[in-house]
């Protein structure tokens, strides 16, 4: 494609899955920063904290392969303005819940909201991106999540603290409407629909991507049509190891940082941001890589090794947090730890996007609902082994074998094959 001095139009797609990713993880943060002055409006224990931040986890695992399975039959722009529309309403009303029950309700439906996220941003790169751009696209996608969380908990923890925590949420919901608004105005669902494109960079994205024909599949697709591919159960398998790590800087980092290491609300919240920026590194980095050593011909390698490679990082990372007797070692070792499982990300969902191809969604949709089943025992775990064995030591120790484990798993899969074929 020659050179030309307009922004080509796949970068606005871009741009707008980079800011739902951002506010994505914004919301889902939030609860963890305002943990404390929920728990003690709410009188909740921090089992209890475990059981809400746990509850938005399953949610988000059981609508994961219908959303993705929407998103390939109605098409993105249609599922994600419905989806983010549904999950703002539900961060709204976090700030209404007035007691445990309430609470853990709508965090389950918050996170069934938000299900269709991801799945829905799967299927637009696959009709909008080329196959030798998907790697840095979908890293790029990802690191926006990292860094919408980052920005919320200095922010957020700003907003709980001179506000209120019920506040805050609202003010999050208000600002999910307003995306899915230009989302709806200005997207398309593929494009051969986008009137403004150029008819060159139309002619590129066509020669580029994956399949020529990327219409909405009208193909029927079924969750036990998924779980026959070695491909989809190796996927799974590799993604719950990956959540396990990532969801507890989600969820518990901020309140053990504070806690361990007896830091005031806005000091942890800085703290707590530094690993989540360098999760928007291992994003960016690993995206690059893909891309890099794709085009020097090996499809299988470029997804393999960037991924291994982060895995590995990522048990090197939480082991040696063990032995850190300050904030600032212990942050450092985190850093790497998600920098590391961060690296996972885009080879994880470029993959996905190789071999479910119309069905990208529904494929997408079933690796991430089987990492949030990580993510649920992780929200449960940490503060259950911590009461068990009075040290964080343990929950450690569990996550960086994970990892190793999902290193073995990436090397028997095959990304350049559909997974009805293998």
């Amino acid at each position: 494609m020659k050179k030309n001095t307009y922004f080509p139009k796949r970068y606005f797609m871009v741009m707008g899955t980079f800011l739902l990713a951002l506010l994505l993880y914004v919301d889902r943060i939030c609860i963890s920063v305002a943990k404390e002055p929920i728990a003690e409006a709410l009188s909740l224990s921090d089992k209890q904290m475990g059981w809400i931040l746990a509850a938005f986890s399953l949610g988000y695992a059981f609508f994961q392969t219908p959303s993705g399975i929407m998103a390939d039959r109605y098409g993105p722009r249609k599922v994600l303005t419905v989806i983010v529309i549904l999950w703002s309403a539900f961060t709204a009303l976090t700030g209404a819940a007035w007691n445990f029950i309430s609470l853990i309700i709508v965090r389950f439906l918050f996170g069934a909201g938000e299900a269709g996220a991801f799945p829905g941003m799967s299927r637009a790169i696959y009709s909008w991106i080329p196959l030798k751009e998907r790697g840095i696209v979908t890293g790029i996608n990802f690191s926006g999540s990292r860094l919408g969380a980052a920005f919320a908990v200095p922010v957020v923890a700003w907003l709980v603290t001179d506000f209120g925590w019920r506040f805050a949420f609202i003010v999050l919901g208000v600002i999910g409407v307003v995306w899915a608004i230009c989302w709806y105005v200005f997207f398309r669902d593929t494009p051969e629909e986008l009137k403004s494109i150029s008819d060159e960079e139309k002619k590129y994205i066509a020669e580029e991507r994956q399949d020529k024909d990327t219409t909405a599949s009208k193909g029927k697709i079924h969750f036990g049509t998924l779980m026959k591919s070695k491909n989809m159960w190796l996927a799974m398998g590799q993604y719950f190891c990956s959540n396990f790590t990532f969801f507890f800087a989600l969820t518990w980092l901020f309140p053990h940082i504070k806690s361990e290491y007896q830091l005031d609300t806005i000091e942890a919240g800085f703290y707590t941001a530094i690993p989540l920026i360098f999760g928007a590194f291992g994003n960016w980095f690993s995206g690059w890589l893909i891309d890099r050593i794709f085009k020097k011909g090996s499809w299988d390698k470029s997804r393999v090794f960037p991924a291994s490679l982060g895995f590995v990082l990522a048990a090197i990372g939480l082991l040696g947090s063990i032995y850190m007797n300050s904030a600032v070692g212990a942050i450092i070792f985190l850093s790497i730890a998600i920098f590391g499982a961060d690296m996972t990300l885009p080879p994880s969902w470029a993959f996905c996007v190789d071999i479910g191809k119309k069905h990208a969604g529904a494929v997408s949709g079933t690796m991430n609902m089987a990492g949030n089943i990580g993510a649920f025992i992780t929200a449960l775990l940490f503060p259950y082994l911590l009461a068990w064995t009075g040290s964080t030591t343990l929950f450690f120790i569990v996550g960086a074998v994970l990892n190793v484990l999902a290193v073995i798993l990436w090397f028997n899969m095959k990304p350049h094959r559909h997974f009805s074929e293998y």
